[in-house]
């Protein structure tokens, strides 16, 4: 598809200026050029040139004049027929997944540094596509089918985020499998049995615990042993894990609630945090994610109350 079909279709709306066309193209989240000058006036002038588009300069007293494009009606056919043709074949060009293609060079720091800054472009994108959704467009459907194709192509925009997102996250929980020995290096584990309860229980690690990637190798060692019950001890944690306004135990702890593993914190000095952590702790062990505990036998407790 060329951009001079884009611009007939915004055209077939009212006439404008090459700059709200450019605004329009920049500001939609499907129509995927850049929507710089060259492009837009280098179309129009070709547009011109075929009979599709007609320009005017409009004179302004206290503005320099502007000059404003007009669909004709053989741009109405050209966009009639361009609409009637075959699909274009479907493109899936991603930029990254080439370069995850060679990203077994990088070390696991790396390539956990790699994926989490595309996770979280990801979600970036979609939360500002559902801002620009949300919005609306500059213009309103002429008919209820017009609007109901537009709210498909929403549909379709943010289902493509959603399922990159998806992919990413998924990527990112199994990939520490593949790290094992790695991941086996640092962390101290075992797997216990309470009541045919079984849980992974944490007892020491030699980079504590204190980022979403450490987070995820927790992931990744419950994933490989089928296990969604985690005990870690207060002392595989960071020191600024115990400080809330450092955002490392909820970045921590959200991430195993996203990927539904319920962790159970041991503190056995819980009275001697400061007060918003033990708000934090009472408020936590009201539900159902995870708790803090001052041994085993509670955590286990809290294990067989919260997964029945």
């Amino acid at each position: 598809m060329q951009i001079k079909n884009a611009i007939l279709g915004l055209l077939s709306y009212k006439s404008m200026t090459g700059y709200d066309i450019k605004k329009l193209i920049q500001d939609s989240y499907f129509m995927h050029w850049s929507g710089n000058n060259n492009q837009i006036y280098k179309a129009l002038v070709e547009l011109m040139k075929d009979g599709f588009v007609t320009a005017e300069v409009e004179i302004q007293e206290k503005s320099p004049a502007k000059k404003i494009y007009t669909i004709t009606e053989e741009g109405r056919t050209e966009l009639l027929d361009w609409a009637k043709s075959e699909p274009e074949p479907l493109e899936l060009k991603k930029a990254f997944l080439i370069q995850l293609a060679w990203a077994d060079i990088l070390s696991s720091e790396e390539l956990n540094k790699l994926l989490g800054a595309y996770e979280n472009e990801v979600r970036l994108q979609l939360i500002m596509n559902k801002e620009k959704i949300k919005r609306g467009g500059a213009y309103k459907a002429r008919t209820e089918r017009e609007k109901f194709l537009w709210s498909m192509i929403d549909e379709n925009i943010l289902s493509s985020y959603q399922n990159e997102l998806d992919w990413i996250k998924k990527l990112r929980s199994k990939l520490p499998a593949y790290q094992e020995s790695e991941v086996n290096k640092k962390m101290n584990y075992k797997i216990s049995v309470k009541e045919n309860l079984k849980y992974l229980e944490v007892l020491s690690a030699e980079e504590k615990i204190g980022s979403e990637e450490t987070a995820l190798e927790l992931v990744g060692l419950c994933g490989e042993n089928d296990i969604n019950l985690l005990m870690i001890h207060g002392s595989c944690l960071k020191d600024d894990f115990f400080k809330l306004k450092t955002g490392i135990a909820g970045a921590v702890l959200q991430k195993l609630v996203n990927y539904q593993i319920k962790a159970a914190i041991i503190i056995p000095d819980i009275e001697g945090l400061s007060a918003r952590f033990k708000e934090l702790a009472l408020e936590a062990n009201k539900g159902k994610q995870y708790c803090f505990a001052k041994n085993i036998a509670e955590a286990e407790a809290w294990f067989l109350r919260n997964s029945k």
